[in-house]
């Protein structure tokens, strides 16, 4: 093999964000990545509690019964938002790469609306509850609600915060086919929480 072949395939690669690495993975994925790891391991010992919890008890309260105040249709309504958000972000990227700035610019706008949009959706059940009397301390089912559902909350509401970071950036015009690294490592995170619910929705509400 010549020298000349050689040097090519030594040769780093150039990620479209700047990042430089033979592997042609950024160091920004790798560290989302990481941080995601650690999150997985975090609703995944709140999630195994919460069952361990309700397998323990002999009685266990029925969220669907119709004397309890959860608002599982507005809920299901909340949760369907909070996957089309998810869409409107794919949407946003993939413009971006494209080229397409408006378009991208749109999806991360859209997202950013949906995704508030979900908060206050929460924070209107929470109000709703304390108005019926289900609070933290009501039962072992209302800690593990609020516990649950209120650190998710907060994982979207940072993710809320972030997209309207992103939203003001493209408008910008901080973002084109070359440059999109911050899109595509938010974009992560916010998929991962869009799961989380929907495990959480399951689980908490469903079951």
């Amino acid at each position: 093999m010549s020298q000349a072949a050689t040097q090519g395939h030594d040769r780093p690669v150039l990620m479209a964000h700047g990042s430089i690495l033979k592997t042609g993975i950024s160091n920004g994925k790798i560290a989302t990545w990481l941080f995601l790891g650690s999150e997985v391991m975090f609703f995944t010992g709140l999630i195994g509690a919460y069952i361990v919890l309700r397998m323990g008890q002999q009685q266990w309260v029925d969220p669907a019964s119709p004397d309890f105040p959860l608002n599982i249709p507005m809920t299901a309504v909340n949760t369907f938002f909070l996957i089309c958000s998810s869409c409107t972000l794919v949407y946003a990227l993939q413009h971006i790469q494209e080229g397409h700035v408006g378009k991208g610019n749109f999806g991360l706008a859209a997202t950013t609306v949906i995704g508030g949009t979900f908060v206050g959706i929460q924070a209107f059940e929470y109000f709703e509850l304390y108005h019926h009397g289900f609070r933290p301390d009501a039962d072992m089912f209302g800690s593990c609600f609020y516990l649950m559902t209120g650190f998710h909350g907060a994982h979207v509401a940072v993710g809320v915060i972030a997209m309207g970071v992103l939203t003001f950036m493209g408008l910008a015009g901080k973002f084109n086919s070359k440059h999109y690294a911050p899109v595509e490592l938010v974009g992560l995170y916010w998929h991962f929480v869009d799961l989380v619910w929907i495990i959480l929705f399951a689980i908490v509400y469903l079951i």
